[in-house]
């Protein structure tokens, strides 16, 4: 529904003078009106006209006339708000993804990567103006979702992460990262950020990461990372029964934290650590809020006058004012 708005609302004021038009004609009535004193009134035939009981409406008229008067000089109008918003600084993101075997680990509920699944695809729902690409690496990296403005293709990507038995298994950060910086490189976004994911040590991969760190520094690309797992010992996956399920035992938690300090830290980024599935959620949103994308919006106004009806309206009354005082209730003015 369009609201209305005055363009002109200290007209308005004039209504004060209502009152005293009304007084003044009241008082002018009176003083217009003669009197006559007489014994008695059995020689005069009483007649009342209706005419003369329609008289005040002449000046009802003019009343009405007048408040319509000042309603269109006030210029009311609808107005009609549009919005748009405008990326003005938009920031092109990608997570890389360890999805090796060791993310199955119990340590988080119900396990490290289906906890990094809930996480990650409410950090998409919380970043609607931004660009997000999803890579998965194990000893080897595939991209999973280019970098991309539909964010429901992203989280279908982020939905269907598993463990993958086709890439031989081992942690290759340094080939996560870097197949990350390759749907980077050519953006042209005036921001650009990859989260990395691990919970392990590098151990596979042709590529180191440092080297891979130092590539990102080139292109300008943003690395924080991200070490999961808790201190101490988790339950982990160590061989598959013949009937295709995962068994587990408890070992050691090994993250090399000092790498994923130095990647951070040589790119601009940062290293988080997360403990927990609630400690997990924390660090995004910290991300999410280091990494905010300037927004413009671009308000519409659309008005459409409505003081002509007042207008029109006032017109009107004074014409039927003025017809009637100069035909039907002219011996009575």
């Amino acid at each position: 529904m369009n609201k209305m708005t005055f363009l002109n609302p200290e007209f308005f004021w004039l209504f004060l003078l209502i009152p005293v038009v009304i007084a003044w004609q009241i008082w002018k009535g009176k003083e217009q009106t003669a009197t006559l004193k007489i014994s008695s009134l059995k020689g005069f035939k009483n007649t009342k006209s209706v005419l003369s009981k329609l008289k005040p409406l002449l000046f009802v008229f003019r009343i009405l006339a007048l408040s319509s008067l000042i309603i269109a000089m006030a210029r009311p109008r609808t107005v009609d708000v549009s919005s748009k918003t405008k990326t003005t600084k938009g920031i092109d993101i990608v997570m890389s993804v360890d999805v090796s075997g060791s993310m199955l680990a119990k340590d988080f509920k119900p396990n490290r990567m289906e906890a990094l699944k809930v996480v990650a695809e409410n950090f998409v729902k919380g970043r609607p103006n931004d660009r997000i690409g999803l890579v998965v690496y194990a000893s080897e990296a595939y991209t999973k979702s280019p970098v991309t403005s539909d964010k429901a293709v992203v989280m279908d990507a982020i939905r269907s992460i598993k463990y993958d038995n086709v890439l031989q298994d081992g942690t290759g950060i340094g080939m996560g990262l870097t197949t990350a910086i390759n749907r980077l490189k050519d953006s042209k976004a005036k921001s650009k950020i990859v989260i990395l994911m691990t919970d392990g040590v590098n151990n596979a991969g042709f590529i180191e990461p440092q080297t891979a760190s130092d590539i990102a520094q080139q292109y300008g690309i943003k690395v924080y990372t991200i070490g999961i797992g808790s201190n101490g010992m988790a339950d982990f996956p160590y061989a598959i029964a013949p009937n295709g399920q995962f068994l587990f035992r408890m070992m050691k938690v090994e993250i090399d934290e000092a790498l994923l300090r130095s990647i951070a830290k040589n790119t601009g980024g940062k290293y988080f650590r997360a403990y927990s599935n609630q400690k997990l959620e924390s660090i995004y949103n910290e991300i999410n809020k280091l990494e905010t994308t300037e927004i413009q919006e671009l308000k519409f106004y659309d008005y459409d006058e409505k003081f002509r009806p007042f207008a029109i309206f006032a017109g009107l009354l004074l014409l039927l004012e003025l017809g009637l005082r100069n035909t039907l209730f002219r011996s009575f003015i």
